[in-house]
């Protein structure tokens, strides 16, 4: 393998069973039982398994990935990305050439980053990051494709045409690989990627292997002999795919600073390398002057070059000493020529033609990897899709989607505008005291039989028993309920302290994430929404016990026997009734007898619309799904997997949206407009019965005035017929608030679901960053500690006083000034000067004589002040 060219190492993963995950995820969510996938359950492991273990640059390990690739993909219209398949990826800490896969070491987490040995092999810090669906394994198996190709690249033979050929050609696939990564699999990742495929980390290897690509463009170009001016702008273009890959490394968090190295090495080797060839362009034509400034500037760069040196492998600096000595070499010829011969003058680097550039390389992305669909099938490259027969994802999706648009449409639309008109008859009927008044005239004795009716339905329902239990279990309902969404709420709230705890721990320039409540911003949008729908189904619950303790005794007298009921019911004494009151009492008889009829047909037609809705029921799309696989007959029940099927085809990887069934939606919910129709002429037939009940009710009431012989029987039968109508109320509420509970029961284990793998993800990143923050204050201790150690020494070789002489004109040292304070008799002054062995008065002035003896001065006495 050559060491002039970096690649990327595997990502590395221990072998688990994606079929345990998939049969579960079946089992739970689908309506086929998994045994009908056991074929595709194998073969999916098989694929895993094959594809995890390609492990050294062969060319069949690219069919082992891209199979993989293919089937996952395809796969994603089948799963949502979450199936609970949790493979850990490991990148290990030694070379790409060792094994090791350490199962103990799947709990730890800390910082990874890409480095280059000393011989040129890269490797990875040791990490483990793992999350638990679809997207993540995909991205990982790609950025594997694209390791595989890199390094298929560096293991060429660049000694031949050939092998630059292959060279070249495996860096632009590895190239178009990480740009696929980066612009279509990150972005569907809906996960924060893991540090080696963000983007600055992606955009820096894309253009380091467009770069390496470039550089055997530039060596079949050397090989041959071409021109001087076409390899020079090869050259520069080479140059400038090293410089982006360095500064988009440099902002990468994964990138090591010995890749920077050696990307920066790169950049000025082919610099210098463009400025000789031009150099060479110009002694050719003749151009001396140009020659010496072109030589002079690729010595420039190929020292900066030489600067990296120390983090740089020996191949690399090697070519750069070949390429110092041979540019050295001429520099010093075309000097020498140009000074004593031709005397042209030497323009400054500012004056100098930008070399052109001539880029040769492109991303390629394989298209097995870009149209990964069309490799699947009975005669497809890798083999039949998995799963076929299995109802997708998307269509439970867009079945689910159409299921809310009916029930909203036939419940609020139609039935429960019809329940209002019913419920508005009713209160016209207790407002007119009907039907009691009529039943006591009708018969002033007994019991009538509508009240006998509806008593006996109460008896055999069981009456207030059956209202009570169902109570309790929906209770029981809200209960759990209640507590799956504490559940969420309190795995919210611990994630929050563990998070709050940190940002104290370790600041807020160190943990830099986002809080809880922003980072979750839905979830904790989900919380506020769930309380509200808790908080207004505790006000209904709670007006349907009021209603109930407040009609529980009457309703326990319907429930009762018929005895109990005639004890409650007085009796009026028997009267003659008039033709009059016979004949309006007929009249109002009819009106009544129209209304039940009315509200017996609007039973009817609710019952309809609601059969009807269930007709059009999701539980028939598997097989429906089937036919139109096996058949390709669409039908128009089968609208929706028609188009789901489209979606699938044409985009295997994009996320189903309610926007785009909305037309199909609208034009399927027509059947329905005969339903909303009907509706309109049941208010319309509604109004005209209200008018003539209460033309009927005024006659009645004219032809009994001054009569009040039957107003208790009126009133008990009139309660009675109130708390019928109550109880039929209460079970509706009841039946609605049962459907309520179990309906919230799948929001709220849908929101504690969301909640655990939000602090899953959290947890890991916690973990990660803590390492990272961990790692960085190891790595300044031990900086700190060296850096003083080796200013120690430097201190402890270093003289006292400086043996050299200063070299600029030192500064001039303060003149001192004194206070101008007269000297005492006797004190010397600095005015007076010091001399030695004077005698008294020899300088006109001093102190007296101490009788020393002129001469020359004997070490032996000392030194002594006259």
């Amino acid at each position: 393998m050559s060491y002039n060219a970096l690649h990327l190492p595997f990502r590395r993963t221990h072998t688990v069973s994606f079929s345990v995950a998939i049969k579960q995820y079946i089992s739970s969510k689908y309506d086929q039982h998994p045994d009908m996938f056991t074929r595709d359950l194998e073969m999916i492991d098989q694929i895993r398994n094959d594809a995890i273990n390609v492990r050294e640059p062969h060319v069949s390990g690219v069919r082992k990935l891209l199979a993989y690739v293919a089937q996952l993909v395809w796969m994603s219209g089948k799963f949502p990305i979450d199936v609970g398949f949790n493979a850990l990826w490991e990148e290990h800490l030694q070379s790409s050439e060792s094994d090791g896969f350490v199962e103990g070491a799947l709990a730890e987490l800390t910082k990874y980053r890409l480095v280059l040995t000393s011989h040129g092999t890269p490797r990875w810090d040791t990490t483990l990051r793992g999350q638990n669906h679809l997207k993540f394994e995909l991205a990982n198996i790609v950025y594997n494709l694209a390791s595989l190709y890199s390094q298929l690249a560096a293991s060429a033979v660049r000694t031949t045409a050939a092998g630059l050929k292959s060279a070249c050609n495996y860096f632009c696939l590895s190239a178009g690989v990480i740009s696929f990564l980066k612009t279509t699999i990150i972005p569907e990742l809906r996960s924060t990627p893991p540090e080696d495929m963000d983007n600055m980390t992606l955009e820096s290897l894309e253009q380091l292997f467009l770069g390496q690509a470039q550089e055997c463009f530039w060596q079949k170009a050397v090989m041959d002999g071409l021109k001087d001016n076409l390899i020079a702008r090869l050259s520069a273009k080479v140059s400038d795919f090293y410089t982006q890959a360095g500064d988009f490394g440099i902002k990468s968090d994964a990138i090591s600073s010995e890749w920077i190295h050696h990307m920066t090495a790169k950049h000025y080797h082919f610099a210098a390398a463009a400025q000789f060839r031009a150099a060479c362009e110009a002694l050719e034509r003749r151009n001396y002057g140009e020659e010496v400034a072109r030589l002079r500037d690729s010595v420039e760069c190929v020292n900066e070059a030489l600067r990296e040196g120390k983090w740089i492998n020996k191949t690399v600096l090697g070519g750069l000493q070949g390429l110092r000595d041979m540019v050295q070499e001429s520099l010093k010829r075309a000097e020498k020529d140009n000074d004593l011969i031709y005397l042209n003058p030497v323009p400054p680097k500012s004056e100098l033609k930008t070399i052109e550039r001539a880029s040769m390389v492109s991303s390629k992305v394989p298209k097995e990897l870009s149209d990964s669909a069309s490799t699947l099938g009975d005669h497809g490259e890798f083999g039949p899709r998995l799963f076929a027969k299995l109802v997708p994802y998307a269509v439970h999706v867009a079945a689910s989607i159409y299921a809310e648009r009916r029930d909203r449409l036939v419940n609020t639309a139609i039935v429960n505008e019809l329940e209002i008109l019913t419920t508005r008859l009713h209160d016209l009927l207790q407002s007119l005291n009907l039907p009691g008044s009529l039943q006591a005239v009708e018969k002033p004795l007994g019991l009538p039989p509508a009240l006998i009716s509806h008593a006996e339905e109460i008896r055999q329902q069981d009456g207030t028993d059956r209202l009570k239990r169902s109570m309790d279990d929906i209770n029981k309902l809200k209960t759990n309920d209640i507590a799956t969404f504490s559940e969420g709420v309190e795995i919210l709230k611990c994630e929050s302290a563990e998070d709050d705890r940190a940002r104290s721990k370790y600041g807020t320039d160190q943990w830099t994430r986002p809080p809880s409540n922003e980072a979750a911003g839905n979830l904790y949008a989900q919380v506020e929404e769930i309380e509200g729908y808790l908080r207004s189904a505790q006000n209904g619950d709670g007006l349907v016990r009021e209603k109930l303790n407040r009609w529980e005794d009457l309703l326990n007298l319907l429930g009762g026997t018929d005895r109990e009921l005639e004890e409650h019911v007085p009796s009026s004494r028997r009267a003659a009734l008039t033709a009059k009151v016979e004949r309006e009492a007929g009249t109002l008889r009819a009106c009544l007898d129209e209304v039940s009829r009315l509200e017996s047909r609007r039973r009817k037609k609710v019952q309809a619309v609601k059969e009807k809705a269930r007709a059009d029921d999701i539980s028939k799309f598997r097989i429906r799904y089937l036919k139109i696989m096996e058949a390709k007959a669409v039908g128009t029940d089968a609208a929706i997997l028609a188009e789901t099927s489209r979606l699938e085809r044409e985009y295997p990887m994009q996320k189903i949206e309610p926007a785009q069934f909305e037309d199909l939606f609208e034009q399927r919910l027509t059947r329905y407009d005969t339903e909303k129709a009907m509706l309109l002429e049941e208010q319309d037939e509604q109004n005209q019965l209200i008018y003539r009940l209460g033309e009927a009710n005024k006659g009645f009431l004219n032809s009994r005035k001054g009569d009040s012989s039957n107003k208790a029987r009126e009133q008990a039968l009139q309660k009675l017929e109130k708390a019928y109508f109550m109880y039929r109320e209460i079970v509706d509420n009841l039946d609605h608030g049962r459907k309520f509970y179990n309906d919230l029961a799948k929001i709220v284990g849908r929101f504690r679901d969301e909640c655990k793998s939000f602090v899953y993800q959290r947890r890991i990143e916690a973990a990660q960053m803590e390492s990272d923050i961990t790692s960085a204050m190891s790595s300044l201790h031990i900086s700190q500690s060296s850096s003083l150690k080796q200013q120690k020494m430097q201190e402890s070789q270093q003289p006292l006083y400086s043996s050299k002489a200063p070299t600029e004109k030192p500064l001039a040292a303060p003149v001192p000034t004194r206070a101008n304070i007269a000297p005492a008799a006797g004190m010397w002054t600095p005015e007076m000067g010091i001399k030695f062995g004077g005698p008294v008065g020899a300088g006109g002035s001093g102190p007296p004589s101490t009788g020393l003896k002129r001469g020359p001065w004997d070490p032996a006495r000392g030194v002594q002040f006259g």
